[in-house]
């Protein structure tokens, strides 16, 4: 690797160079299966055509001209997602991390606009927001916030999946509660049924806003259009990214109810948020997702995968295998980052999240065959490994 490039990334030995659906080549023209999705981003596999198609079209057309003035695919790509979600409003950034901080503005500004002095959000321990500095705050894991100090005020962290904590917590300083519905980083963390429901009940009983943080988990991969929708509740703010451009970056902030019109002209902005070539990819994605039923899809393979590792299960060293639609989870007994290196030799790209988790994200375009492969090399190294 260039020494050039600043180290804050710990990369694995291989440059990729070119891909088609679930599968990705080197520089050696090795070829490897993809059940990682550059973080739940290609969800739609690389080189998708429509896709391709999209961005050259739009590249030869007009890329950028900033939000001073209107941008029909940002118009529609807003009016979609609205449709989608059941939500009003969009504000759109450039990755997950903006929309988490815009996120986190609306809610402070909100309470400004009731009279809270110092406005408190509930967050959650184990979540991952981003790694800006109020994204950074809010998030759950105090390893990588270490060296950041001081980290913005009025986050309260409690554990994830306890009503009874966030309870603890409220006052009538709290101007939102902030939670994923799905933890990816923090291991594919899925929430007892109910969670989502209870905590829209407390928000609606205190009066303050309920975000969703739906950047790993949104855009199909568990098997509907957005986690929240597996418990019919609809939240206040939503937060998306990853998957939305399916590798070129746009992330998007949407509002709804009292949210809306907290933030105005002069309050929030972003040169490249919401440009016209990001969202032209955007409403692309959004347009094959939809045709192609991309969130029935992903709960079938999901439910797949977790049938193949139900053996691993059973087995003495395995903690835990778990997964909603295609973010799936094998948790050990022990820490196993060198899995990772292990299944890249293999021809396989996974990753090892909060130290013993294997992590899946695979493209929802992945066939059953692709997908067969995957389990047979992950169920194989997992018995190497705790053997």
């Amino acid at each position: 690797m260039s020494d050039a490039i600043m180290a804050t990334y710990s990369r694995l030995p291989v440059t990729f160079t070119k891909g088609a659906d679930a599968r990705l080549w080197d520089t050696e023209d090795r070829e490897y299966v993809d059940a990682l999705s550059g973080i739940a981003v290609c969800s739609l596999g690389h080189a998708h055509p429509e896709i391709a198609k999209a961005i050259s079209d739009q590249a030869h057309t007009l890329i950028h001209t900033s939000n001073l003035y209107g941008i029909e695919p940002q118009e529609k790509l807003a009016s979609k997602l609205a449709q989608l979600s059941g939500m009003e409003q969009v504000f759109f950034s450039n990755s997950g991390t903006e929309a988490n901080e815009a996120a986190i503005k609306l809610a402070r500004r909100y309470g400004s606009g009731k009279g809270v002095s110092l406005p408190k959000i509930i967050v959650v321990e184990g979540s991952f927001h981003g790694r800006t500095m109020a994204a950074l705050s809010a998030t759950g894991n105090k390893k990588i916030q270490e060296g950041f100090a001081p980290l913005l005020e009025g986050f309260v962290h409690v554990p994830y999946n306890d009503l009874s904590a966030i309870e603890v917590a409220m006052d009538d300083q709290v101007v939102a509660i902030m939670v994923e519905p799905i933890q990816g980083e923090g291991g594919i963390n899925i929430p007892d049924e109910g969670y989502l429901k209870s905590i829209r009940q407390l928000c609606n009983k205190h009066g303050c806003l309920m975000i969703l943080d739906e950047i790993q988990a949104g855009m199909c991969r568990t098997g509907t259009w957005f986690g929240y929708q597996h418990e019919d509740v609809t939240p206040d703010v939503v937060t998306l990214a990853k998957a939305l451009g399916n590798g070129v970056p746009i992330g998007a902030m949407l509002a709804r109810g009292e949210a809306v019109g907290v933030l105005v002209a002069g309050t929030h902005g972003s040169t490249f948020g919401g440009n016209f070539l990001a969202c032209r990819t955007a409403l692309t994605v959004v347009e094959v997702m939809e045709r192609d039923a991309m969130a029935a899809r992903a709960k079938e393979l999901g439910e797949y995968f977790l049938k193949g590792f139900a053996s691993l299960a059973e087995l003495s060293g395995v903690k835990d295998v778990r997964g909603k639609g295609l973010m799936l989870g094998i948790e050990l007994e022990k820490d196993c980052p060198e899995l990772v290196l292990q299944a890249l030799e293999a021809g396989l790209l996974i990753n090892v999240t909060a130290g013993s988790v294997i992590r899946l994200l695979p493209p929802i375009v992945m066939t059953n065959e692709q997908a067969d492969s995957v389990i047979e090399t992950v169920s194989r190294l997992v018995k190497e490994f705790i053997a």
